[in-house]
């Protein structure tokens, strides 16, 4: 939802602008060349690999950028460092991107052999492998509903038990197989993947996805300039949650304009030229 997210960060000459989760640059190339060289742009990503390729794709654009590898969750505390009070923008892109997700050794991925890690920030202590395989069953059945809302959690987290006394669960197909053979037979075939729901539901708990977009969006809110936007796009139901109560208890306490009462989706155009975006939905608030 790039056109959106440009859209309504309002932005214009002079402007400071936060990408929280910059990715690759995709959105950030579009923000610097409208906010110029007079405004600011902040890149913060928690995967130095994505960091790296958005510097580089962002030095040629001649943009005032600070590249900031580092969790959204402490922008506070990165503000203070670069000496930046308030920002004219945020924007959240949530999720996993294509990057990660065609990058096998990075073990996001179903449809490719790789390592199960699943860490979004490399020096990140705990991986998909530590969880797998060192939750009990309780504790791995929760997880897959928690996170992943999946309809077979109980019978997964029992197959992944028995299949792990055998040997470690090491590898991304590995992980993959075992949830297909724990479907029931008739279940397998649907529209989705039988492992989406388990791997999404891995991933979010091993980046702590949940737990801390939250106080993010609080510290978020507090950083914005009056008038200025915070652009959420998230692609899981409990994150777009998460992000429409924090909007409705900040407009609740006065300190924002709720500007998408409802979600933006995607056009159709978008989703199929990018099959990912089919889940996406878009919110934004402004700063009182």
């Amino acid at each position: 939802m790039l056109q959106e997210a440009i859209d309504y960060l309002n932005l214009a000459e002079g402007k400071i602008i936060v990408d929280a989760t910059v990715g690759t640059g995709g959105h950030s190339i579009e923000i610097a060349g409208r906010i110029g060289a007079q405004g600011k742009l902040i890149a913060l990503d928690r995967d130095q690999e994505s960091l790296a390729l958005a510097k580089e794709r962002l030095q040629a654009s001649g943009a005032n950028c600070e590249f900031v590898h580092g969790n959204f969750t402490d922008l506070d505390t990165i503000f203070k460092k670069l000496k930046v009070k308030k920002a004219d923008g945020i924007l959240f892109d949530l999720g996993i991107s294509s990057y990660q997700l065609r990058s096998p050794e990075r073990g996001f991925s179903f449809q490719n052999e790789g390592p199960l890690d699943m860490r979004m920030d490399q020096s990140s202590y705990v991986s998909a492998y530590d969880l797998i395989n060192n939750l009990n069953q309780d504790e791995l059945s929760g997880l897959l509903w928690n996170f992943g809302q999946e309809r077979w959690h109980n019978r997964i987290a029992r197959f992944l038990v028995q299949e792990r006394e055998i040997h470690p669960i090491s590898t991304t197909q590995e992980l993959s197989n075992i949830i297909v053979k724990a479907i029931p037979y008739r279940y397998r075939h649907q529209r989705i993947h039988p492992a989406t729901r388990t791997f999404q539901a891995v991933r979010i708990a091993v980046n702590r996805e949940l737990e801390v977009l939250d106080p993010a969006l609080d510290k978020a809110i507090g950083l914005l300039n009056k008038g200025g936007r915070i652009c959420v796009i998230s692609f899981h139901s409990l994150e777009d949650r998460i992000v429409k109560l924090n909007f409705k208890k900040a407009a609740a306490e006065g300190l924002v304009n709720i500007i998408t009462p409802k979600p933006l989706v995607p056009e159709y155009s978008e989703v199929r030229v990018n099959p990912l975006s089919r889940s996406a939905k878009f919110r934004v608030a402004e700063k009182i």
